[in-house]
């Protein structure tokens, strides 16, 4: 057991380890072993205030304080570092990130690129030449709603110190922009059994310049970059050019490449194909 590695996966906005679940069963079932990591605020950490329970008091909801308040990308980092810490102890790591957890990831890998035997991107954000929030205004952005979320927003987040998003709403609308940005190739009740996954808070440290791809450190460490063919919320256009642009950063440390058909959360409702590619990456 010594040298299988452990695959430690790290959530993306709004989500938790509980995501997972269904490709860690997956994983298992290849042989591998994995451990999902809540980052802080989050899995039972995360605020669930009783306004938000049906019939809900969206007026009470946007005044209700939320434990990830205040919480940092420092602190983010922190938590996987301490799972990939306790793993390493077993052998080789692979640390894979989905979506807004790439930021972490990445800022973990500037930290202690020692840790980590292989950083896997699975249309996640890796920030290299631009922190994330200016990339949403670039021409690979174009046809992202950045208001997606907009029309399910609860409260002032520079108030309540975090973003908190109504996912339990009815309104169509809304359910609409959700159903477009994230699981437009899933069906109605794949859709809202992910939907009631999400956690209605999350914290605002996108990070900095300081937080981006770091060629010394990040850089140094083989990586895999997987494509999601059919994300409305991560375009493949975006995830093409910080592949290009981190293999810029380290010629002689490109990304490998990889491929799956889908939207943002199809992988992880129907992950057999992510977990037989993540085993592959094992195997090679």
């Amino acid at each position: 057991m010594q040298n299988l590695p452990t695959f430690v996966l790290v959530h993306g906005a709004f989500a938790n380890s509980f995501s997972f679940a269904p490709l860690q069963a997956e994983l298992a079932l290849l042989g591998h072993r994995s451990a999902a990591v809540d980052l802080p605020g989050h899995g039972f950490e995360a605020t669930f205030p009783g306004p938000y329970q049906a019939p809900q008091d969206l007026d009470a909801l946007a005044a209700e304080p939320g434990s990830i308040k205040g919480v940092t990308l420092a602190d983010n980092v922190a938590r996987v570092i301490e799972a990939l810490e306790r793993a390493k102890g077993n052998g080789p790591t692979i640390l894979v990130a989905h979506s807004r957890g790439g930021i972490t990831v990445t800022a973990v890998a500037n930290a202690r690129p020692e840790l980590i035997d292989r950083i896997v991107y699975v249309s996640a954000w890796c920030p290299v030449d631009l922190d994330v929030a200016d990339y949403y205004a670039q021409p690979e952005m174009a046809d992202v709603d950045p208001g997606a979320l907009a029309a399910a927003l609860v409260g002032n987040p520079a108030e309540l110190g975090l973003l908190r998003v109504n996912f339990r709403t009815a309104d169509p609308v809304a359910l609409a922009a959700f159903r477009q940005a994230f699981a437009a190739d899933l069906t109605d009740d794949e859709f809202r059994n992910f939907l009631n996954t999400f956690q209605p808070d999350e914290n605002l440290d996108g990070g900095t310049s300081a937080d981006r791809a770091q060629a010394a450190t990040w850089g140094r460490i083989p990586r895999t970059y997987v494509r999601l063919a059919a994300d409305t919320s991560v375009p493949p256009a975006v995830q093409d050019r910080m592949i290009r642009e981190a293999d810029a950063l380290t010629p002689d440390n490109p990304f490998d490449v990889r491929t799956l058909e889908g939207s943002h959360l199809r992988w992880l409702v129907h992950p057999k194909p992510a977990a037989e590619l993540l085993a592959d990456l094992v195997a090679h």
